[in-house]
């Protein structure tokens, strides 16, 4: 069964940074991994993800700002957020695809101002 497990959220100040990790379990590989948000009160939305050959998408609203890895021989993606916003405040999921997607369970990232 595949499992993610996320790490790295927190409470900073609008301008400073914070890495996210994921590490997953449960499957030999992943097709692609990334990052969702969710902030209160919105819908679920895409902010980076990363394909088994290293290929990368972004929101608009990040690009520039964060940046996704992964190590395929962890099963690990990071994201790394540098110049943050309050807009950036949410929670931030892990997804992996298989055959299947698969989500964490969420780490809080706050942004004061």
């Amino acid at each position: 069964q595949v499992q993610l497990v996320e790490s790295g959220g927190g409470l900073v100040q609008a301008g400073e940074s914070l890495k996210l990790s994921c590490a997953a379990s449960g499957s030999s590989s992943f097709v692609a991994m990334g990052w969702y948000r969710q902030a209160l009160g919105k819908s679920r939305t895409l902010i980076a993800i990363i394909d088994s050959g290293g290929g990368t998408n972004y929101a608009d609203s990040v690009a520039g700002r964060f940046t996704i890895s992964r190590d395929n021989a962890k099963n690990t993606v990071y994201l790394q957020m540098d110049s943050l916003k309050p807009e950036d405040t949410g929670v931030y999921l892990c997804y992996a695809l298989t055959w299947q997607p698969y989500w964490g369970q969420g780490t809080q990232v706050t942004v004061s101002s």
